[in-house]
């Protein structure tokens, strides 16, 4: 059951409103990492959980992205209003003043439809939790390039807050992953082939100035790792020596009959 409040959850002022940075504002309105996608991502996460408490966790997180849907949304519109009456603020984005009427819309800051696609939901609680983390991580350096792009006092202090929330939420979504535990690489119920699981392919290999090198470190090395140079480029080095030695043994065959020389045909007839 949800009521609406006709109060922000944070106080929202804007003094220079500025359109182009409205248009902005709609990555986090309406994009892959904005407050809709991420409250219909736990939401729908927590109807399918059977988890109570975790499913109550989901649904309290979720609830507060709506709330954090409305702070962006009165943001966003309240820097796109003069688009409705100045030619010059319209232009900014035809999309916005003349579809839009200067308002807000459920598209992202190029003028992408929102889509469900934006949702992380495998019904997997580990996984979907692993999933919120990342997500949390996205929109906070969402807001941070936002902060870093605005002049407007009351609006980068409402962002701060925003951006506050998201780690807020990624610490209470990692304390609940970690309180199942579970090894961070034990996924699902099928174990992995004991014979490919801890083989490292070293398949990006080269040598420059250029950063083009082969590093070693604790992903590719240590106990129970085993290094495996690039399959593509084995197989292609057998490859080219088997060429090679093929056109070795033409090349012998061709020169054994290069030095004779071509004359009429005799009988041994006599």
């Amino acid at each position: 059951m949800y009521h609406h409040i006709k109060k922000l959850m944070y106080t929202v002022n804007v003094g220079d409103p500025d359109p182009r940075f409205g248009n902005m504002l709609l990555e986090q309105f309406g994009g892959a990492n904005g407050e809709l996608a991420a409250a219909l991502q736990y939401t729908i996460q927590g109807l399918n959980c059977p988890d109570l408490a975790r499913k109550d966790l989901l649904m309290d997180i979720g609830t507060e992205e709506l709330s954090h849907l409305e702070i962006i949304g009165t943001l966003a519109r309240m820097h796109l209003k003069p688009m409705k009456t100045s030619r010059e603020a319209a232009e900014a984005d035809p999309l916005i003043a003349i579809a839009g009427g200067g308002g807000v819309a459920l598209h992202n800051s190029q003028g992408n439809p929102w889509t469900a696609d934006y949702l992380k939901i495998t019904g997997e609680l580990d996984v979907d939790l692993r999933s919120n983390i990342a997500a949390e991580a996205r929109a906070k350096i969402v807001y941070e390039r936002l902060i870093d792009f605005c002049d407007d006092p009351g609006t980068k202090d409402a962002l701060q807050f925003l951006m506050t929330r998201e780690i807020t939420h990624l610490r209470a979504f990692m304390a609940a992953l970690d309180s199942m535990g579970k090894d961070p690489l034990e996924i699902g119920v099928l174990p992995p082939s004991p014979d490919i699981v801890n083989k490292f392919f070293n398949d990006s290999t080269g040598e420059g100035d250029e950063g083009e090198t082969d590093e070693r470190g604790p992903w590719n090395q240590g106990e129970g790792i085993e290094f495996v140079e690039a399959p593509a480029k084995l197989e292609a080095q057998v490859t080219s020596g088997q060429v090679a030695a093929e056109i070795k043994r033409a090349g012998k065959g061709v020169a054994s009959g290069a030095g004779k020389p071509r004359g009429k045909k005799t009988s041994n007839l006599r």
